[in-house]
């Protein structure tokens, strides 16, 4: 497949109702219906978007794939609006008994062609990812109508590897789908723009917004990166809605044959110890 010269893409940034699947499904058909623009060829949502950041929610509301209330709904909206979807998350119940944080990728013909299961799960400062779910074993690597896309979730922001894994398979495009919590706005600021700039590629970060429960918020803040690091795109504070650009990958291979930087990384950084 030829390499696309230029896409146009939406994120859409939430604040899900925890625990009720079907309200989180009526709030992105009301978005979607109001906001996305025409001749858009990438949707992206963010994680966990179905049940809200709700880690006790997680197994109750798991679904196994092949009968997907969440697929399900994704592929028709995919149909409906002649889209490419990348599906944030939802608690995918796998043929093993285990429970994964999965992505699910569906084409513009509403076919289920690929996911990602959360590598990285976090379980600090109160919260409990670890005990509900089980860790993806593999990065994924999708092909979009001639786009490279790094699928990521949330906490895998923290591991650089993985991104740089990505940028080494050829990657044209990173994706972080998050439900990123308020009270830790520095990393979530610096880590996405940081993925972009390290890997001359175009980032996108998405995250929900909104109350969990008690004190705890979502950021909000969901944002689109170019190849240096500017925003070119983005959603402030506890906005529902979408956010939509061009992206052009010209310029970015331009940059990247101007600015060979990856060219210097070394065989081995064995470190000297004294």
């Amino acid at each position: 497949m030829e390499k696309a010269e230029k896409i146009k893409i939406s994120a859409l940034q939430m604040s899900s109702v925890v625990g009720n699947v079907h309200k989180n499904f009526d709030k992105v058909s009301a978005i979607l219906s109001e906001e996305l623009q025409d001749r858009t060829d990438i949707l992206v949502l963010p994680e966990v978007w179905t049940v809200g950041w709700s880690c006790e929610d997680f197994t109750g509301s798991a679904e196994k794939l092949e009968k997907s209330e969440t697929v399900k709904f994704l592929s028709e909206l995919a149909k409906s609006y002649n889209i490419n979807i990348l599906g944030g998350s939802f608690v995918m119940l796998g043929d093993d008994g285990k429970y994964y944080n999965t992505c699910p990728v569906i084409n513009r013909q509403g076919r289920l062609v690929g996911m990602y299961s959360k590598m990285h799960l976090y379980s600090y400062g109160g919260c409990a990812e670890g005990s509900f779910i089980t860790a993806g074993k593999e990065p994924v690597l999708v092909n979009i109508e001639g786009v490279k896309i790094g699928l990521t979730i949330c906490y895998d922001i923290r591991f650089p590897e993985i991104f740089r894994a990505y940028r080494k398979a050829g990657a044209d495009l990173l994706v972080n789908m998050a439900a990123w919590g308020l009270k830790k706005p520095i990393p979530w600021e610096t880590l996405t723009r940081a993925r972009a700039i390290e890997n001359q590629t175009y980032m996108v970060a998405v995250t929900q917004s909104g109350l969990i429960k008690g004190e705890e918020w979502n950021i909000g803040h969901s944002r689109i990166f170019d190849y240096t690091g500017n925003t070119i795109a983005e959603i402030n504070d506890q906005k529902e809605g979408l956010m939509t650009c061009e992206i052009n990958f010209n310029d970015m291979y331009i940059y990247r044959n101007s600015y060979t930087i990856l060219k210097d990384i070394r065989e081995s950084y064995e470190v000297k110890t004294l």
